[in-house]
């Protein structure tokens, strides 16, 4: 019996993860926003020290011990947030962490304010993801519509080619119907005499 059979190495990697797409997006969201409202909670405590020290002249700071997390959203709330973070595409969780940090940092919200701004940043990325689907449906339309204006503009150029062949009746072949058909050179145009 070889070792390779107890440690099962001749086996083939298994898929890292079973989960969707949207999952992933879920849940990387929603861990960032628990990070985000951690990192409000301490920035919140540690304002609260220095005013302390400021107010009382002493730092007692090393003596008290926080809880590590405090504040949570509720149910209601996180059920909400997650709906609307399945709405967001895969290529699309990026640049939203990207901008929900870049909110964080300019507006420095306490930990109960962090979901409203994540909310926000989360509609922000819906109404960017639905204008440029109607973006692309726009310019889906407009392709086929060039596509058949392009054959209409080909039938036109045929029958402009040789309209005398043509079964499309014009004014001109009624207004020349009461004159006598002249035999003209086709390279040529033709030439009448008015009088």
């Amino acid at each position: 019996m070889s070792l390779a059979s107890w440690f099962r190495w001749n086996e083939p990697p298994s898929r890292i993860s079973q989960r969707s797409p949207t999952e992933m997006v879920v849940e990387t969201l929603m861990m960032e926003l628990s990070w985000q409202i951690k990192q409000a909670e301490k920035q919140q405590r540690e304002r609260e020290n220095e005013y302390r020290k400021i107010k009382t002249g002493v730092d007692y700071g090393w003596l008290v011990s926080y809880p590590k997390h405090n504040y949570d959203i509720s149910q209601g709330e996180r059920l909400q947030l997650e709906d609307m973070c399945s709405k967001i595409h895969p290529s699309y969780c990026g640049p939203v962490i990207v901008r929900f940090r870049q909110v964080v940092a300019e507006y420095e919200p306490e930990a109960q304010e962090v979901s409203r701004l994540f909310r926000s940043v989360l509609q922000e990325a819906a109404e960017k993801i639905k204008e440029e689907e109607e973006a692309k449906k726009l310019a889906r339309q407009w392709n086929t519509k060039n596509r058949t204006s392009l054959s209409l503009a080909t039938f036109k150029s045929r029958s402009r080619i040789s309209p005398f062949i043509s079964d499309i009746k014009t004014i001109s072949e009624d207004v020349e119907r009461g004159t006598q058909p002249t035999r003209r050179v086709w390279s040529m145009p033709e030439f009448r005499n008015t009088k």
